[in-house]
C-alpha cells in the first residue's frame, strides 16, 4: 500500500512504482466501465424478458441516475473521511454484485430497485476513482487524467464486444454478469495494493472539519460544474439520439444507422489518449476553448448539412470536443486548494451530471415541438458556452 501526503510535494517515488500506480488506477477506471458497458449490452434482452413497453422501461431506467444523483452529496464525504482507496475496495465489489442482481430481476420493480442500487455504488466508484486519478496526477506532476478516462472508454468497447459474444452464445445476462464479476475481482486482487492511500494535509483537514454538510458550494467549483454540464449534455445527446438522428434526419441505410454513434465513440476515446499531451503543449484553458468550439462546429455541421459523410464528420468533431472536457474539469476540481478533493469532485460531478440527465430529454421536448435538427442546434450552443466560460475561469491553467 502506498501512502501519499498531499501536503508534502517533496516525496519522491521511483519510476517503476509510478508506472505501477498508473496501471492500477487505469484498471480501476476500466473495471467500472466494464460493469456499466456489460449492463448496457444486455438492456434489450432484459427489456424483452420482462415484457416491458418503451414508456415503462424508460421510467425504470430513470432509477439508475436517481441513485447516482442522490448519492453525490455523501460520496465526497466518504472519500474524504475514509480515503479513496478504502472506498474503492468497497464500492467496486458492491457495484459488480449489483450488476449480477440486475440479471435476476423478474419484475419491473425489482429491476428498478437493482438499478437504484447500481447507481448508488456507481457514484461511489466515480468519486473515489477520480480522486485516485487526481492523486496520480500529483505524483506524475503532469496531466494524465484524460488517459484514465480513456481507460473507461476502452472498457465500453470491451464490454460491448463481450456482450455481443454472450448474446450469440445465448448466455443469460445473470451468468454473463458473473463472468464480469470474475474479471473485475481478478483485476482488483492484482492491483489494489498499488492504489494510493492519500492522506489529507493538516490545513485541508482543518477546513474540511469546519464545513457544514450542506454548505454553500465554492463559486469556482460551480463554474467548473457548469462547464461539465454543457459537455455532458452534449455527450448525453450523442449517446441517446445519434442513432435516431442518422435514421430520421440523415436517412442513413439501416446498416449504417450506428455510424454516427460509432464515429463519436471512437473519436472520444482517441481524444482522451492524446488530450494530456495537448494540455502540456498548449495549456488546459486553450484546449478546452478549442474543444467547446469543436462541439458546436460538429453539431452545426450535422444540422446544416444532414448528409451521411458530413454528419459523420460532424459527430467525429463532437467526439473529439467532449473527450477532454470532463477529465480536465475533474482534474482542476481535484487540485482546488480550498476544498478536499473528494468533496470538490462530488460538487463538480453533481452539477455536471445534471447535463447528462437533462440533455437527452431536452432534445426530445424540442424535437417534438420543432424538429430534431432544431434540438441538435440548441445543444450545439452549449459548445460556445463552454468556450466563453473557460475564458473567464481562473482555475484552468
Amino acid at each position: 500500500m502506498l501512502v501519499i501526503n498531499q501536503s508534502d510535494q517533496t516525496k519522491v517515488i521511483n519510476q517503476p512504482n509510478k508506472k505501477r500506480i498508473r496501471i492500477a488506477v487505469s484498471l480501476a477506471y476500466f473495471s467500472m466501465g466494464l460493469c456499466f458497458a456489460s449492463w448496457a449490452s444486455r438492456i434489450p434482452d432484459i427489456k424483452t424478458a420482462l415484457h416491458l413497453g418503451d414508456a415503462a422501461f424508460g421510467s425504470i431506467l430513470f432509477a439508475l441516475p436517481v441513485g447516482q444523483f442522490l448519492m453525490m452529496p455523501f460520496s465526497g464525504k466518504l472519500v474524504t473521511h475514509f480515503g479513496s482507496r478504502k472506498v474503492i475496495l468497497f464500492a467496486i465489489p458492491a457495484y459488480s454484485i449489483c450488476l449480477t442482481n440486475l440479471g435476476l430481476a423478474t419484475h419491473g420493480w425489482q429491476l428498478a430497485i437493482g438499478l437504484f442500487l447500481f447507481g448508488i455504488f456507481g457514484n461511489m466508484c466515480n468519486i473515489s476513482i477520480n480522486t485516485q486519478g487526481v492523486a496520480a496526477e500529483k505524483i506524475y506532476e503532469r496531466p494524465i487524467m484524460s488517459a484514465f478516462h480513456g481507460g473507461w472508454s476502452i472498457a465500453g468497447f470491451t464490454g460491448a464486444l463481450i456482450g455481443l459474444m454472450m448474446i450469440n452464445l445465448k448466455v443469460r445476462p445473470y451468468f454473463h454478469f458473473w463472468i464480469i464479476i470474475g474479471i473485475v475481482a481478478l483485476i482488483l486482487s492484482q492491483n489494489y495494493k498499488w492504489l494510493i492511500a492519500a492522506k489529507t494535509g493538516p490545513t485541508m483537514a482543518g477546513e474540511v472539519q469546519k464545513r457544514k454538510f450542506f454548505s454553500k458550494p465554492d463559486s469556482t467549483l460551480l463554474q467548473l460544474g457548469v462547464i461539465g454540464f454543457c459537455s455532458m449534455a452534449s455527450e448525453g445527446a450523442m449517446f441517446d439520439w445519434s442513432g435516431v438522428y442518422f435514421k430520421d434526419i440523415v436517412h442513413a441505410p439501416a446498416s449504417l444507422v450506428i455510424l454516427g454513434y460509432t464515429s463519436f465513440m471512437i473519436m472520444m476515446a482517441t481524444g482522451r489518449f492524446i488530450a494530456d499531451r495537448l494540455v502540456l503543449q498548449y495549456g488546459r484553458k486553450r484546449l478546452l476553448q478549442v474543444s467547446g468550439t469543436m462541439i458546436s462546429t460538429g453539431l452545426f455541421t450535422s444540422v446544416f448539412f444532414p448528409y451521411l459523410i458530413t454528419s459523420t464528420i460532424g459527430f467525429m468533431m463532437v467526439g473529439l470536443g467532449v473527450s477532454s472536457i470532463v477529465p480536465s474539469v475533474y482534474s482542476a476540481a481535484g487540485k482546488h486548494g480550498k476544498v478536499a478533493p473528494g468533496i470538490a469532485l462530488a460538487t463538480v460531478s453533481s452539477v455536471s451530471f445534471l447535463g447528462f440527465l437533462m440533455g437527452p430529454p431536452l432534445i426530445g421536448y424540442i424535437s417534438a415541438a420543432a424538429g430534431l435538427r432544431y434540438s441538435f442546434a440548441v445543444i450545439g450552443i452549449f459548445g460556445f458556452c463552454i468556450t466563453l466560460l473557460v475564458s473567464k475561469i481562473r482555475a484552468m491553467h
